[in-house]
Order: C-alpha cells, then sequence, then structure tokens
C-alpha cells in the first residue's frame, strides 16, 4: 500500500493546518457535484427519460435506503483501521458512476434507460455511503474538537456560496443551453460530466490529507453497542420522532419538483432559482435557530420549526385553484422561503438533539442507530408516496362556496378547495408530519420550553436579521452557516441514562 494512504502515528500542527485547508476544498467540490447532479436535476433528467411517479420515490428511495450500509461499514472500518483507505477507493468508485450515467442517453436502448439510470444511482450511493461512514470517523480524529464548530461553518458556507451558484447556472444552461446541442440530453449528460470532474477533484484534495491512527476500541461487542441505543427509554422516543417526521417529509419533499415542472408548467431555471432562494434563507436562517437552541432547547426548536415545515408543505394545494392564477408564483415563493427557513431549524437540531442524547462513550452506535431508522423511513415513504401519486392522478376532490339567489342564479362561486393528483400527497404528508411533532412531546431533553416562546423569540430575531439584508453590507450574513450539531455532545455518562420506561 502506497505510504501516502497509511494512517500516521502522530500529526503536527502544520499538517493539521494543511489537511483542513485541503478538507475545505474537498468540501467545495463535493457540492459543486451535488449541484450539477442531484436535486431537481436529477428529477428532470428522469422525466425526460419517461420515469413515473413511482420511478421517481424509488430515486428518492435509494439515498436513505443505502444508508443499511452503514451497519456493515462500522465492522469494516473497525477490521481494517484504514478509513483513507477505505474513503478513497469507495469515493472513486463513487463519483465515477456520475460518467455511466451521463452515457446512458447515448448508448443505451431507450426501453432500458430508466432501469439502468436506477442501477447506476444504487451503486453510486451504496459506495458513498460506505466513503461517508469511514469518512466520519475520520473526520472525528482529524479535526480538533476546539474548533469544529467553526471550522464546519466556515466549511459549510463556503461549500454552500459555491453550490448556490452552481444550481442557478445549472437552471440557466438548461434553459438557454438548447442551442447547443439538438437534444436536451447533451446538456444533462454535460452537467453530470461536469459534477464528475469536480468530484473527483475534491477527491484529489481529499486524498492527500492526514489520517490519524484509529484509537483501539473499549471492551464489549459491536453487536451489544448497536442494541443500546433501543434500550434507551429517552432515545427510543427520539428515534419514534425521528423515524415518522422523516416519513412524513419524504412523503411530499420528493415530488415538489415534479409539480412545479408539470403541474405549474415551470422552467428549470425557475425551478433551480427557487432552490437557491430555499438555500439562502436556509444559510440565513441557520445563525438565528442556533442562536434560540442555544437559548431554549432543540426539541423546543423542533417543535416551532418543525410546524412551519409542516405548514409550507399543506401551502402547495393552494398554488393551484384548480390551475394556476394571479397568486401561483408569489406563493410558490413564499413556500420555499418559509422552507428554507423551517429546515435550517429542523436540519440543524435533529442532528443537534441526537447528539446530545447520545452518550459520549457510545456516540458512534447510538448515531448509526440513528441513521438507520431515518433511512429506512426514508426509503418507505417515497415509494409509497411515488404508488399513490400514480393512483391519485385522475382523482380529484373539489369543494366550493356558492351564493345562489332566489333559487336559480348565482351571485358568485368561489373554490374554497380544489385538489387533485399530488395535492393528495401533500395532505397526508401534513397529516403525518403534524403527528410526528406529537411524538416529539415526549421526549426529554433538559431547557426545554413552549414552542410559542421559542416563535416570539424568532419574530424578534426575524426583525433583526431582515434590518441587516435590507441593505448591501448585510450580504455577509448569507456567508454565514454555524455548524452546531457536532459542537453540543451532551457529557453525560451512559450509567446515568434509564434502560425502561
Amino acid at each position: 500500500m502506497p505510504g501516502w494512504l497509511r494512517p500516521q502515528e502522530t500529526l503536527d500542527q502544520v499538517e493539521v493546518d494543511r489537511g483542513l485547508r485541503l478538507l475545505l476544498m474537498d468540501g467545495v467540490c463535493s457540492q459543486i457535484m451535488g449541484s450539477f447532479t442531484g436535486g431537481a436535476i436529477m428529477i428532470a433528467f428522469a422525466l425526460m427519460l419517461g420515469a413515473s411517479n413511482t420511478v421517481i420515490g424509488i430515486i428518492a428511495a435509494i439515498g436513505p435506503l443505502t444508508q443499511l450500509l452503514q451497519i456493515p461499514t462500522i465492522f469494516l472500518v473497525e477490521k481494517i483501521k484504514q478509513r483513507k483507505l477505505i474513503v478513497v477507493l469507495t469515493s472513486f468508485v463513487s463519483r465515477v458512476f456520475w460518467v455511466a450515467i451521463a452515457a446512458v442517453p447515448w448508448l443505451v436502448p431507450e426501453s432500458a434507460r430508466v432501469t439502468l439510470m436506477l442501477v447506476f444511482l444504487v451503486l453510486y450511493f451504496g459506495f458513498a455511503t460506505i466513503s461517508g461512514g469511514a469518512f466520519n470517523s475520520w473526520m472525528r480524529d482529524f479535526i480538533p474538537e476546539k474548533i469544529m464548530g467553526r471550522y464546519f461553518a466556515k466549511r459549510m458556507a463556503a461549500a454552500t456560496a459555491v453550490g448556490a451558484f452552481c444550481t442557478f447556472l445549472s437552471g440557466l444552461a438548461l434553459d438557454y443551453g438548447k442551442n447547443l446541442f439538438s437534444t436536451p440530453e447533451g446538456i444533462y449528460s454535460t452537467l453530470f460530466l461536469a459534477g464528475a470532474t469536480a468530484g473527483l477533484l475534491g477527491l484529489g484534495f481529499l486524498s492527500a490529507m492526514p489520517e490519524p491512527k484509529m484509537k483501539i476500541r473499549s471492551e464489549g461487542s459491536m453487536l451489544s453497542a448497536l442494541v443500546a441505543p433501543f434500550r434507551d427509554a429517552n432515545f427510543r422516543k427520539l428515534l419514534s420522532f425521528l423515524g415518522s417526521w422523516n416519513f412524513a417529509i419524504n412523503l411530499a419533499a420528493p415530488f415538489f419538483t415534479v409539480y412545479m415542472l408539470k403541474r405549474l408548467g415551470l422552467s428549470m431555471a425557475w425551478v433551480l432559482g427557487l432552490s437557491v432562494l430555499s438555500q439562502i434563507f436556509n444559510v440565513l436562517f441557520f445563525k438565528v435557530w442556533g442562536r434560540l437552541a442555544d437559548k431554549f432547547s432543540n426539541k423546543s426548536v423542533l417543535g416551532a420549526s418543525g410546524f412551519l415545515f409542516v405548514l409550507s408543505i399543506a401551502a402547495w394545494p393552494f398554488t393551484t385553484m384548480p390551475e394556476k392564477y394571479m397568486l401561483t408564483i408569489p406563493l410558490i415563493v413564499v413556500i420555499h422561503a418559509l422552507a428554507g427557513i423551517s429546515t435550517a431549524g429542523v436540519n440543524l437540531c435533529a442532528g443537534n438533539i441526537a447528539l446530545k442524547l447520545a452518550p459520549r462513550g457510545a456516540a458512534t452506535s447510538y448515531l448509526a442507530m440513528n441513521s438507520l431508522v431515518n433511512g429506512i423511513a426514508a426509503t418507505i415513504a417515497p415509494i409509497l408516496a411515488g404508488i399513490a401519486a400514480d393512483w391519485f392522478e385522475k382523482e380529484r376532490l373539489s369543494i366550493a362556496l356558492k351564493w345562489i339567489t332566489r333559487g336559480e342564479n348565482t351571485r358568485f362561486a368561489f373554490p374554497a378547495m380544489d385538489i387533485k393528483g399530488l395535492d393528495f400527497l401533500f395532505v397526508i404528508a401534513s397529516i403525518f408530519g403534524l403527528y410526528a411533532l406529537h411524538r416529539l412531546l415526549a421526549v426529554r431533553e433538559e431547557g426545554e420550553v413552549e414552542e410559542k416562546i421559542v416563535m416570539n423569540e424568532l419574530y424578534a430575531s426575524v426583525g433583526k436579521a431582515f434590518r441587516h439584508v435590507s441593505n448591501v453590507a448585510g450580504v455577509r450574513h448569507l456567508t454565514y452557516f454555524p455548524y452546531w450539531v457536532l459542537k453540543n455532545i451532551s457529557p453525560a455518562d451512559n450509567d446515568e441514562r434509564k434502560t425502561n420506561d
């Protein structure tokens, strides 16, 4: 094995500083790869190949499904104890599959394109999951704990800023690059190849980083470590909430792009532009939610931000009455802004509370089980949603308010409710989301307060935030991305935890 892949006994400060710079560059390159290959672009590409709603659901389920590979990855890392080697090999194989996906429209018969695309996506996400498991363990030992939060804030700020620009650039390319290619397949293939190139470039930076030698695992079997989270009563309740929450949001989220492209008839430039808008609000409100989480609790912020996200899902059916109308575009903009604001709080505190309730000595197994439960929920939900979406496609529920004068003439008729197709899915997802928030009430966390108190603080913070972004100087807040998730780990000892209700 080459010397540059071998773990090192000790690292000096110069090596650590150099590694942190390389890790920053890898983060930017990985974000570029995701901007050119994932999200709305992948969904639009699948629709172009003829994918049904069921296939869209399967695509959304592939990533979470491969999280099951985290379990064998734990054993693999413990057995080999060479995380950098695992990351480099699996990341290379994973990212090369975007080259294969780019070739699908050109080398594969039309009848087999969707199927082979799904196979390549499974392989891409599968190898990426193995890489991610080894990568997280590597970073936990490499990055100094005292700067971990600040460093990830800097890394995510740079990556998000570049990613937002690339996302918007992708939208322009898909809408205005038609003059360069005779078919739209050429544009998608070009974007996928550009993403693969950025990913492989990032892997070059990653492979130049040093890896500290793994510490010897403490006594105790791996199986008992994996079972421990389910014996912890409070953490088990948290898993119940997070599982039901991920099920709820994954019923709806994969179909936002489908809705905008097929139902509202928006262009890809609009779709990806709205995605950028959502990212901007997401980055901006990480600071607001982070401050509230520190002041109150992760659970309190989860309750408030989770409700706002459910509200954003419930608003989708009102973008048509029953077709596009004058408020469609303003409402879709508000939905994306609200989704960006709320998911900042949800993503921040969902990971934060899992870290906080996981004991230090067993954090790896607790977080692995957290990912496993969330992955199972996020796998089942979009597949069921895809099947349901195809079934609901010809269904419609319409309720109108009418004023009929003297039993004959209609003074006015107003469509109070008109839902069809994917609208049913959004309504069902909203109901499941409210149920998930109900499950959150059973979780115990020190310092929790009522959600209405958090909302009052949020209103005050929003006022301050918008005063800052109302002029050019306020743009600096868009590059601030606090990564609090890895900072607030509870020092509680395993022995202090209750193991039954």
